[in-house]
């Protein structure tokens, strides 16, 4: 059997004949986890990183730490359906911690100060083009751009922004927070060019000289359904009415105007609708429960007077009037026809049931594998042509801006490997700070800040923005909310309750370490660290 290590070191000389401590099994470590709101971020942001400085009242660091991974915080927290916070462990104790209300509180101050970007790194002579100046385009420019790379976005439309402009509406995503923060991405050099639609990625590639491609195309195409319907019925897609928003020439969709679907879409374009002056119906196929719409934005529209009628499914459209057949839900969940119907009054049918991504510009590339609609890449985003890499709604994922952003980063990072002749490798997850390794006693109550709403009757006549940010006073107050799971902040609970003197303060932002001459591995300092960043080891690891 192999000899355990002694827990003190006898000094001689010294007045102390029986220092503390016994045979040691065990012993503790100081280390960082991976607090669970960074880990549930698609963007990979290191929220626990950026809060630290928000807390403090750096916001400009704070700014700083969050833009290394994603370069649209006002818009994010906006947008964003923040997983973050549905994983925040605060969740267990009161309320989850407002990230994105201090994200976005954090964003509009870099609008109103004028914070701009470090500036890029020293040039590495490589082109790239970017196809597409949505979320996921913006985001891959933005970090190819601070590597040192020349990029060059072209886009089909006439304005930067993809579906954040042409899929969100005002009332959720005011366009000058998006122009600005665009505008801040194309100060690093990036070049942009607008009504610029690739019709040949090789060719485009082989004209302008571009070293390696980013495909962030999208889905612009509304899915269409079959419904029969005479000559004079008016049908169109979500998508286009969206889009139509943007310019001059609102749509004329008269004033009863039936929704067809369930998702964020069709509760966005209800509302839009409503604002319009009309009064928008939606019909889907489902239950609430059911319904893929986030359930805060059903509530919403249904606060502004937006109705919908649950388990319906359109089965003909006519001039002025459509037919709804009543369903039911099968014991598997599915909607099942009833042979039950009505006639309601329809000015038009807008149809929300999700969009295509148009894939022309891969015509003839070889070696590409297409399935359902999109490009099928491997972990480092790469199709199946060298030097050509895809990302947001061109790819297998969740379609959010989101998640788009983090593509973007991934694809950057791995393009930039690429072009050097190297390869990305991310660097190892620690395991994470689940609830169970925090000791939330030291933690005192604290309700979550909620974000002020306009009043109803705004919300059903304007476009003005629906939901406000918060003050820098509430925005310092939520950040210091953060629990700082699975990382030291230097509270001093494990100098001051260790019985053996054996845990070593090394100053401000130095951390702890511990005199394992003295420690015995009762392991108090574990169970009393609040924030889960010391673990206790096997003596023989």
């Amino acid at each position: 059997m192999a000899n355990k290590p002694f827990a003190i070191t006898l000094k001689p000389g010294t007045s102390l004949a029986n220092l503390t401590g016994s045979w040691r099994s065990s012993r503790p470590v100081y280390l960082n986890r991976l607090p669970p709101c960074n880990n549930a971020c698609p963007a990979g942001e290191n929220i626990q990183g950026w809060l630290f400085h928000a807390e403090s009242g750096d916001y400009e660091q704070a700014w700083r730490v969050l833009v290394r991974d994603n370069p649209l915080p006002s818009v994010m927290g906006r947008v964003c359906y923040h997983p973050c916070e549905t994983s925040c462990n605060r969740g267990q104790l009161d309320e989850a911690v407002g990230i994105n209300s201090v994200e976005r509180f954090l964003g509009d101050e870099a609008i109103k100060r004028g914070w701009k970007f470090d500036a890029p790194a020293a040039s590495t002579g490589k082109k790239v083009l970017v196809v597409g100046a949505g979320p996921s385009g913006l985001s891959a420019a933005y970090h190819l751009a601070r590597m040192g790379h020349q990029v060059e976005i072209q886009e089909a439309g006439p304005l930067a922004g993809g579906m954040m402009r042409f899929g969100i509406p005002k009332y959720r995503l005011p366009r000058d927070v998006l122009d600005a923060e665009v505008q801040r991405i194309l100060d690093l050099g990036v070049t942009l060019k607008l009504n610029t639609k690739v019709e040949n990625i090789e060719q485009s590639m082989q004209l302008g000289a571009f070293d390696a491609a980013f495909l962030a195309v999208g889905a612009h195409i509304g899915k269409r359904a079959m419904i029969p319907a005479g000559d004079a019925s008016h049908i169109v897609d979500a998508v286009s009415v969206l889009r139509s928003m943007e310019g001059e020439d609102k749509p004329m969709l008269g004033r009863k105007v039936v929704v067809y679907g369930g998702g964020n879409t069709a509760i966005d374009v209800a509302r839009t609708v409503k604002r319009m002056g009309g009064e928008p119906l939606i019909v889907y196929r489902r239950t609430r429960d059911r319904a893929p719409a986030h359930d805060f934005e059903i509530e919403e529209a249904l606060q502004e007077g937006v109705m919908i009628k649950w388990l319906s499914t359109i089965k003909q459209a006519e001039a002025g009037e459509i037919t709804v057949e009543r369903m039911e839900l099968d014991d598997k969940g599915f909607p099942q026809p009833t042979g039950e119907f009505e006639k309601l009054e329809a000015d038009s049918v807008v149809l929300a049931l999700g969009q295509d991504v148009d894939l022309s510009l891969l015509q003839g590339v070889p070696g590409l594998d297409v399935k359902d609609g999109v490009v099928q890449v491997t972990p480092d985003m790469m199709t199946g042509f060298p030097g050509i890499f895809a990302g947001g709604d061109m790819v297998p994922s969740e379609r959010t801006v989101t998640v788009g952003v983090g593509h973007g980063k991934k694809a950057a990072r791995n393009i930039d490997a690429w072009l050097r002749g190297i390869t990305y490798v991310p660097e190892p997850k620690h395991e994470i700070a689940t609830f169970d390794k925090l000791n939330p006693w030291y933690y005192s109550d604290a309700d979550k800040t909620v974000r002020p709403m306009l009043d109803i009757i705004r919300r059903q006549t304007s476009f003005d923005e629906v939901q406000g940010g918060l003050d820098e006073t509430n925005a310092l107050f939520e950040a210091r909310r953060c629990l700082s799971c699975g990382n030291c902040f230097e509270c001093d609970n494990c100098y001051g309750v260790c019985p053996d003197n054996a845990v070593i303060k090394l100053g401000p932002g130095k951390g702890f370490e511990f005199n394992y001459d003295y420690c015995k591995g009762c392991g108090i300092c574990e169970a009393e660290c609040p924030c889960g960043s010391i673990k206790m080891v096997p003596e023989d690891i």
